[in-house]
């Protein structure tokens, strides 16, 4: 299942979200993510079951432990515990879903599709966060030359 440019707006629309999977090691794509989103003006939500805060944010053990208002939700977890991940997110009531690329699972993905969600997936969100700067805007203007966006 494609992203599409729709799926992508709905998800960035909204400047609340939680992240599945940030690390607390600033070497790990899982932190860069949290520090990027935090930097383009998200208020962030991170989940890790092994810490209470990263960088003095607080943080949430696990998707169920979320306040009531959070209904977006970046996965970048390991493949393994996508799954879960999605599962328990449903079950909270979270309908806006951008599962990163290396993260999502033909399993993970089928489950978004028997409930009402949005859904991101094959995407690097990083590539996708106004303004796009770096690598990820020198891999997204090939992308685009080569007609590979998301329409």
């Amino acid at each position: 299942m494609k992203a599409t440019k729709a799926s992508i707006e709905s998800f960035l629309s909204s400047r609340k979200l939680a992240i599945a999977g940030v690390s607390r090691d600033p070497k790990k794509f899982g932190y860069q993510v949290f520090k990027h989103l935090r930097e383009k003006g998200y208020e962030v939500y991170p989940i890790n079951p092994q810490t209470d805060n990263i960088d003095g944010i607080p943080c949430f053990r696990s998707v169920s432990s979320l306040p009531l208002n959070v209904h977006n939700l970046l996965i970048i977890t390991t493949k393994k515990q996508t799954k879960d991940v999605v599962s328990e997110a449903i079950t909270k009531g979270i309908d806006s879903f951008w599962i990163q690329q290396m993260s999502d699972t033909p399993e993970a993905i089928e489950l978004t599709r028997t409930h009402p969600v949005n859904l991101v997936t094959g995407e690097c969100i990083l590539m996708h966060t106004e303004p796009v700067t770096g690598f990820h805007k020198f891999h997204r203007t090939i992308r685009g030359f080569f007609g590979r966006l998301p329409k």
